[in-house]
């Protein structure tokens, strides 16, 4: 099986979560007694995806030094100012290669399928420049928005016309070429997909299985309950 490369988004300043990111980033947060990103990690390991690149921000030296123990792991510094998705994400291509990657964020926890190996195992590059993992807006748990995404029969998503049912988990495969066409430094991915949805070439799958955002320090409970459940079935 393909084994793509892995963006794993920690250099945010993660203030919803208040007091609890004042000394620390949002990656070392602890639910169900491990930090969020090794929540994170043992999902990259679990599908046996790889070499892994970690954006750092705000208080990086921690992040390094809770990470010191990972040499397969590699660090972008966004020193002066946060990227956003799609910056930090153009800025890591270095390390990360030309082709197709994984892109996941650092701050929910999973149960129920492997994402990154439900969405190797569904990825079709002829046809798709992103596949997005997402769920039904009533069964992402943690998640008080609104929903992203509409998809049709074909999987393809679409959004902006009132129909989206569906919420983006944070994990994705997404081919990188059009990131160098970007003039701004700073930008989201959200300027991507919009080219890719354009052009038909962007799906969502729906994970098999739980999902949890960490956003804000209620949804700590939230997610242990959740992690909680998993052990016990």
């Amino acid at each position: 099986m393909t084994r793509l490369p892995v963006m794993l988004f920690a250099a945010g300043f993660g203030t919803r979560m208040g007091a609890l990111t004042a000394d620390r980033p949002k990656p070392l947060v602890p639910v169900a007694g491990r930090a969020l990103i090794d929540h994170a990690l043992d999902v990259v390991d679990a599908a046996g995806a790889g070499p892994v690149v970690v954006n750092l921000h705000y208080r990086a030296d921690q992040i390094r030094r809770h990470l010191a123990a990972r040499p397969d792991i590699a660090f972008s510094d966004e020193t002066d100012m946060i990227l956003e998705t799609g910056g930090g994400l153009r800025q890591a291509l270095p390390v990360l290669g030309p082709g197709p990657v994984f892109a996941l964020n650092t701050d929910a926890v999973w149960t129920g399928q492997n994402p990154l190996s439900q969405l190797l195992a569904a990825w079709d590059g002829a046809r798709m420049d992103a596949l997005l993992l997402l769920l039904p807006v009533a069964a992402a748990t943690g998640h008080g928005g609104r929903a992203d995404f509409a998809r049709d029969a074909a999987g393809r998503i679409s959004r902006g016309h009132g129909h989206e049912t569906d919420v983006y988990l944070g994990a994705q495969i997404i081919k990188t070429t059009d990131l160098a066409g970007f003039p701004d430094r700073v930008f989201s991915l959200n300027l991507l997909w919009d080219q890719m949805i354009t052009r038909g070439r962007a799906y969502g799958l729906i994970h098999q299985g739980g999902w949890c955002d960490v956003g804000r320090p209620e949804g700590i409970a939230t997610a242990e309950a959740l992690l909680g459940a998993k052990a016990r079935a």
